[in-house]
């Protein structure tokens, strides 16, 4: 049985061409629409250890006929996301320790 961890991962490409690769932590569909949690991979250990840990909430969009993930600019809806995201984080962690 194959029990290897396979990350989700999803590459980014800002405003200045520049690639940013993710891996995807979460998503939330809702009435709202689908919504990402997104932490960064780093290309070097050293940059691993120094990232303050935090991930980004990005809105799944569809521009031209083509999805594409844009940051969700109402704070409240951020927020709202936040506390979901969370609560899936702190529940996936409470599993992982009940398991061991």
């Amino acid at each position: 049985m194959d029990n290897e961890y396979k990350p989700d991962l999803i590459t980014l490409i800002d405003e200045e061409n520049v690639e940013h690769n993710f891996e995807i932590l979460d998503t939330i569909e809702n009435d709202k629409g689908v919504f990402y949690a997104l932490y960064p991979i780093f290309d070097s250990a050293e940059d691993a250890v120094e990232d303050n840990g935090e991930y980004y909430i990005m809105e799944v969009i569809e521009e031209d006929g083509e999805e594409q993930l844009a940051e969700v600019e109402d704070e409240a809806l951020l927020d709202e996301l936040a506390a979901v995201f969370e609560k899936h984080f702190e529940e996936l962690f409470d599993d992982e320790e009940d398991g061991e």
